[in-house]
């Protein structure tokens, strides 16, 4: 099982982290396929032993595991006691300041998107695809940090992982003039009569706008798309499984 690991929170040893990639799943998944996704076809059965798996890796109970229903939004879920691996939340952000609840957000293209707040020890995750970035779900979380746990925005360190880049996310010009209506024009380029968009760009532009130093910042230059036999890709194979981001407090 390969697991990245982010430079910037593997300075911190009252966590633990990764990211996963396509390979590494059971041996009775299809190619050994590690999707985390419950949603796409694969079995309730198999995906669970997926996930086992992983939990096994990073050392955390899988059943304490809170991921969620992404629905594309800005929403965030402050972690409950109700919440677990068999009762996942509908939103597209957690956050939470307890121990030992490791929290998951699954891409096949979108960011996903680990925030730790190094002083106070609040952990988030967030789904960013297109929508998400343009309804800010940045500030959303940051928001959520400072607001419900008194956090100094200093003090958050983020780490992206890999997602869809501008070479291979065309849109259409509907996406175009609705940029330009959000401000968010600079995140398109015009090239061979089609418009591509870079969401790392409106990330990183929030993170900063919202408080973020920019060395707490990491964003992984891996295209999501062009690497789609390393990572699950919507736009390369449509039909596809998930990856994660998953971050705890130890």
């Amino acid at each position: 099982m390969q697991i990245t690991q982010s430079k910037l929170l593997n300075k911190f040893s009252d966590i633990k982290h990764g990211f996963t990639q396509r390979e590494g799943g059971n041996s009775v998944t299809p190619y050994n396929s590690l999707n985390l996704a419950f949603h796409v076809g694969d079995s309730s059965n198999t995906v669970t032993l997926n996930h086992q798996k992983l939990a096994n890796h990073l050392d955390y109970d899988y059943r304490t595991l809170v991921h969620m229903k992404q629905i594309h939004s800005n929403k965030v879920h402050k972690v409950t006691p109700e919440d677990n691996f068999e009762n996942p939340p509908t939103c597209d952000a957690l956050i939470t300041d307890k121990l030992h609840i490791p929290l998951m957000v699954m891409v096949a293209d979108c960011s996903a998107i680990l925030f730790y707040d190094t002083k106070r020890h609040i952990i988030a995750v967030a789904h960013a695809g297109r929508q998400g970035a343009f309804l800010n779900i940045v500030q959303s979380v940051m928001d959520s940090f400072t607001k419900d746990y008194s956090s100094d925005t200093n003090d958050i360190v983020v780490s992206i992982g890999a997602s869809i880049k501008e070479c291979c996310y065309e849109v259409g010009a509907e996406i175009h003039t609705q940029a330009q209506e959000l401000n968010l024009e600079y995140s398109i380029t015009k090239r061979d009569k089609g418009y591509y968009l870079d969401v790392s760009k409106i990330l990183k532009r929030q993170l900063l706008s919202a408080g973020v130093l920019e060395e707490n910042i990491e964003i992984s230059d891996e295209c999501s798309c062009c690497n789609s036999q390393k990572y699950f890709s919507y736009r390369a194979h449509n039909t596809t499984g998930r990856f994660s981001g998953v971050l705890c407090l130890k």
